[in-house]
């Protein structure tokens, strides 16, 4: 059972909420009547009746109800993956051109005996780190320094695994002023020629340009409960109604779920979450993702070099609809 003290309950997950208070509030009692009556039973089925419910509240959610708990505020960021999933992390910073961009992070890791490159957005954990990590959203620098990692890993011949949670690249006038489409644009155009393998995953928010600036690989992966797409809910919305009333209806109709991405071709797999989203068990929600990375990482590393640049290019080039007349 997940500890349940600090933590926070969105609106889907009101329900658990009031029997995580009855919990709450049983345990205390039985702390200051020890040995007077006997709580145990009471717990155990409040427990049980709490795993339930977080298997019920994810069941048959809507679009908007999914971009919400992609933003979870206890769900698990690059970091907490990289440390459940990996050892001997050396994080390197630097775009050796203008700073060292805090919402972009990477660095050599041991994944499962072999050594990957393993770049990816960080959000912060509360509201100083939310500051100093700009929400997760990169400047131009932070693509930069992506990019100088993945050369890095490519001349060392070593797998890339790009991680994905951005409300998008930061949209600040001075991100522009230095080049944040060019960065992207260098990013996607550079990514689709890498001679190692590169996978692709999205965890949390998957927005805009900020995410396609890591987001070109072999395989593109996404958890159960994230989103993907080329604006926000919101943003659709604002632009659309003028207001941000409509982002349920928006979040519907830009087809954003896992399950629209999977079948549209844009994602090649689903990576099951823990009942009630990976905000409940760390653990599982990393080991999830590293069994569905070993296996690819094995199944690239077979593949020459250049079948697979040429498999990448052609990936990309089938996606989509069109009709030629």
């Amino acid at each position: 059972m997940p500890l349940l003290e600090n933590r926070q309950f969105i609106e889907l997950e009101q329900p658990i909420k009031e029997l995580a208070d009855q919990l709450k509030e049983i345990k205390r009692l039985a702390e200051k009547n020890q040995n007077k009556v006997d709580y145990s039973e009471t717990i155990h089925k409040l427990e049980l009746e709490i795993n339930s419910k977080r298997k019920e509240v994810t069941q048959n959610i809507s679009s908007w109800q999914k971009v919400q708990l992609s933003r979870h505020p206890d769900r698990p960021y690059t970091l907490k993956y990289i440390e459940k999933m990996c050892t001997d992390f050396v994080e390197l910073h630097g775009d050796r051109g203008v700073k060292d961009d805090k919402a972009m992070v990477g660095g050599f890791a041991d994944l499962g005996g072999q050594t990957v490159m393993i770049i990816g957005q960080q959000k912060g954990a509360n509201t100083k780190m939310r500051q100093l990590r700009n929400f997760g959203m990169a400047n131009p620098e932070g693509y930069r320094k992506a990019l100088r990692l993945m050369k890095l890993a490519e001349k060392f011949n070593k797998p890339i695994i790009t991680l994905i949670d951005t409300p998008g690249a930061y949209p600040g006038l001075e991100a522009e002023e230095r080049g944040q489409g060019e960065a992207i644009a260098r990013n996607i155009y550079e990514m689709i020629r890498l001679r190692v393998p590169v996978i692709c995953v999205i965890i949390g928010e998957g927005a805009s340009g900020g995410a396609l600036g890591i987001g070109v690989g072999d395989k593109v992966l996404m958890l159960e409960n994230t989103w993907y797409t080329v604006i926000s809910p919101e943003s659709c919305s604002s632009i659309l109604w003028r207001s941000w009333d409509k982002k349920e209806v928006a979040a519907e109709q830009l087809k954003l779920t896992p399950e629209h991405m999977h079948r549209f071709g844009l994602v090649d797999q689903i990576i099951p979450e823990p009942a009630g989203g990976a905000q409940w068990d760390y653990d599982e929600a990393a080991a999830n993702l590293k069994n569905a990375l070993l296996p690819i990482l094995q199944e690239l590393k077979t593949i020459d070099p250049d079948t697979r640049i040429n498999n990448r290019i052609e990936k990309y080039c089938k996606m989509g609809f069109w009709t030629e007349e």
